[in-house]
């Protein structure tokens, strides 16, 4: 059993607000301030140069992998940390085309995160051999699959409405055509239980910075099956991936599994935090998780509908189809937010209307959930939303 307030003692949350932005980026593990301090001043700071070897930095990219793989249901050795999330997608989607000679269609949906679909845009137009995007309504992707599609891209979690595709259903799909698959877990891992192995994913990439509080910039994970893992070839041959980084050789040998998906430096600090950050997860059952996740969803959509009748659900209303989030949609959805925040309840905007909150019972509980709703409801009934300080956009919404 998961004893949710002493996962919330675990985190820094300012006092007097109500953060429900963990699907965007999560708070401070506190033991992130004191793992990183110590990656600082006693690693970097005393051992210098041969902490890579003497602190083990060198293989904190599997080591963190393994730990990831455990939240994710992958197989032990076929998960690896570094770099962003966009490099991993590019590298996945390129590895699972090569996969599929002949093939020439990456398959993704409309409500794919952007980012993604550049990706594959760019990796289309660098291949410059027919290759091209292609994508669909969510709900039309099944009936989509055919034998010129080489690859399957999608996000289980819609980034906007928290929709949730079936891993496991699709995936099947995907195989029955001769199809790779490429799952974006940015809105899964540490949300919810996810099992690659069990639904036969091919390839997963993800991010560790918002449900698994890695901070801002966190690095991203990678997962490549084992009846790929050898045969996978990265289409960015970093120095890491090589199979003998230190002899230095002219040319590229792949390392051996998912060591060829190692590109650059691993960002150690960053591993450091994130690392920290997993130790809470050790004490958290993930099917528990779900379990007050979609009762606390429900407690807001619940709230929200019954006092703020201008908000329309976006998500969708049954809880085994959308992720750990729930969004509405208003006309003055940005503005709304930003009054939102100014009156202690953090959430963020989606364009072209969507006011997103995501749910994390790991430091949100019901008294949370309860001030949301009284928030929103101040702020639609005094139209607060109106006011000219919230009418400005920042760079970032």
């Amino acid at each position: 059993m998961t004893d949710f307030a002493a996962t919330r003692a675990m985190f820094h949350l300012p006092p007097g607000i109500v953060y429900l932005d963990g699907n965007s980026l999560g708070p401070l593990p506190l033991k992130a301030l004191e793992r990183v301090n110590q990656t600082m001043r006693g690693e970097w700071g005393d051992m210098l140069i041969t902490a890579w070897n003497r602190a083990g930095w060198i293989d904190m990219p599997r080591r963190i992998g393994d730990r990831i793989g455990a939240l994710i249901g992958a197989e032990p050795g076929h998960v690896v940390m570094g770099d962003t999330l966009s490099i991993k997608v590019y590298q996945a989607v390129a590895s699972a085309l090569d996969l599929r000679p002949g093939r020439r269609v990456i398959l993704s949906d409309t409500g794919n995160f952007p980012s993604d679909l550049y990706m594959a845009q760019g990796l289309a137009h660098t291949l410059a051999n027919g290759c091209r995007l292609q994508t669909v309504a969510p709900e039309e992707v099944e009936e989509a699959l055919d034998e010129e599609v080489a690859v399957l891209l999608l996000t289980e979690v819609d980034y906007r409405t928290g929709r949730r595709h079936d891993m496991a259903a699709l995936t099947a799909a995907a195989h029955r055509k001769g199809i790779l698959t490429v799952w974006d877990l940015a809105h899964s891992a540490g949300a919810l239980p996810v099992d690659l192995a069990g639904a036969g994913a091919d390839f997963a990439v993800g991010c560790t910075y918002k449900y698994l509080n890695s901070g801002p910039g966190g690095p991203a994970f990678i997962y490549v099956a084992p009846r790929h893992a050898e045969h996978a070839r990265p289409a960015l041959s970093g120095w890491l991936g090589h199979e003998a980084p230190f002899a230095f050789a002219p040319d590229y040998r792949p390392g051996p599994g998912i060591e060829r998906m190692r590109v650059g430096t691993p960002p150690i600090l960053q591993l450091a935090a994130l690392d920290a950050a997993l130790d809470i997860w050790d004490q958290v059952d993930m099917n528990a998780l779900r379990k007050r996740a979609i009762a606390l969803s429900e407690q807001l959509i619940d709230g929200v509908e019954s006092a703020c009748p201008e908000l329309a659900l976006a998500s969708p209303r049954a809880a085994e189809r959308r992720g750990s989030q729930v969004s509405f949609r208003f006309e003055n959805g940005h503005a709304a937010m930003q009054a939102c925040i100014a009156e202690g309840l953090i959430g963020d905007f989606r364009a072209p209307d969507i006011m997103r909150f995501g749910i994390t019972p790991l430091y949100i509980d019901e008294t949370d959930v309860a001030r949301a709703i009284d928030i929103l409801a101040r702020v639609m009934r005094e139209k607060l939303w109106q006011r000219p300080e919230h009418q400005t956009r920042a760079a970032v919404t």
